[in-house]
């Protein structure tokens, strides 16, 4: 590990609580932290007596490949000390701090990482061969699970391998992907209990330049909205509202715009100035528009989004790329909330750690 200089990603090996392969990204999972929280502990007993869940035999640092539809995702999971990471760890979406405290005290409760927070970087060449080299070997894990996500697993544990990870890693900054109201919550509960397991907690570090999530938007619908409201708050303040005739025309400008469907007719705005869309959209046009926020409904599919238009207005919003979200990450200007989508995610159950350890 290089000399502390301030902020660093410390990477911790821990020891790995597994569902069995048939559990993981199941149903069935969601019932070990289910309500009555406090009652997680004993159900995990029960869950470990039956051979439902697995407990590694040493600590150690794991590489996790998953591949989901086609699609692979590899990275580093391990325990983050929460309280040297600092500005090294950057939030790129806004939390609800009542939110924050709600999770603070179910976590605290639940005594469970129950999944990695997801953090994505730009990770030096020396940690992509590093990361290749360790993954020659055959996986220490491998299996698909009931959802259809295929997982392999490397366990890293000997010193050397753990040091060189530690090392090529202290000095990157991460940006979270997923898990921003849960890592406000862990640095919550590091405060209030210092020298304490709650002083790190369970990430998982994506290599945008190997194995990248994929970057989409979160979409919108607006009920009570019409497009007529729309166009007119378009020429007061000088945005570019164009009418399209065609769904294929209106999507079409989806890379740069925002587009608009309300159930029958079909439009795009580009607006003013050089903000993101989203950043516009939620700062000026949702005013302008003069939209409550209960009106506002999220989705994560386009589908899903043009499935409400009927009852208002279904705004289409162009994906951010990644040098979008960090450069907005390091300037400390966060997206709105449910602004953008990481996937894939790892299935629940892959890889925890359990505080009571």
């Amino acid at each position: 590990m290089p000399p502390d200089s301030g902020p660093q990603l410390v990477l911790r090996p821990f020891r790995a609580l597994r569902l069995r392969e048939s559990f993981v990204g199941a149903p069935v999972a969601n019932r070990i932290f289910a309500r009555p929280y406090r009652s997680a502990a004993r159900r995990l007993q029960d869950w470990q007596r039956q051979r439902h869940v697995r407990i590694d035999g040493a600590p150690a640092l794991y590489i996790h490949e998953y591949t989901s539809s086609g699609v692979s995702v590899r990275g580093i999971v391990g325990e983050l000390d929460v309280t040297r990471a600092g500005p090294a760890v950057l939030p790129h979406e806004a939390v609800r701090l009542e939110q924050v405290a709600e999770l603070a005290e179910r976590m605290e409760t639940l005594a469970l990482n129950p999944a990695p927070i997801l953090l994505m970087h730009r990770g030096a060449p020396a940690l992509r061969t590093a990361v290749d080299l360790l993954t020659e070997r055959r996986p220490d894990l491998s299996f698909t699970d009931p959802g259809g996500q295929h997982h392999r697993m490397w366990r890293i544990q000997d010193a050397d391998d753990v040091q060189l990870i530690g090392t090529l890693v202290a000095s990157t900054r991460a940006v979270i992907a997923d898990g921003h109201h849960r890592y406000a919550a862990a640095l919550e509960l590091a405060a209030e209990r210092p020298a304490t397991q709650w002083e790190q907690t369970l990430v998982m570090l994506v290599d945008q330049s190997d194995t990248p999530l994929q970057l989409g938007a979160i979409h919108r619908s607006v009920a009570g909205l019409d497009l007529e409201t729309v166009a007119k708050a378009a020429i007061r303040r000088g945005d570019d509202y164009r009418p399209h005739e065609t769904r294929r025309d209106a999507l079409a400008s989806l890379e740069h715009a925002v587009v608009l469907h309300d159930g029958e007719r079909w439009a795009s705005l580009h607006p003013r100035g050089l903000q993101l869309p989203v950043f516009t959209l939620h700062e000026e046009l949702l005013p302008a528009w003069g939209v409550e926020d209960r009106q506002v409904h999220h989705h994560h599919t386009a589908g899903q989004a043009l499935a409400r238009a009927s009852e208002g207005v279904a705004i289409l919003l162009p994906a951010p790329s990644f040098e979008q979200v960090a450069t907005a990450a390091r300037a400390g200007q966060p997206f709105p909330q449910k602004a953008t989508s990481f996937q894939p995610k790892p299935h629940l159950g892959a890889l925890m750690r359990d505080l009571r350890d």
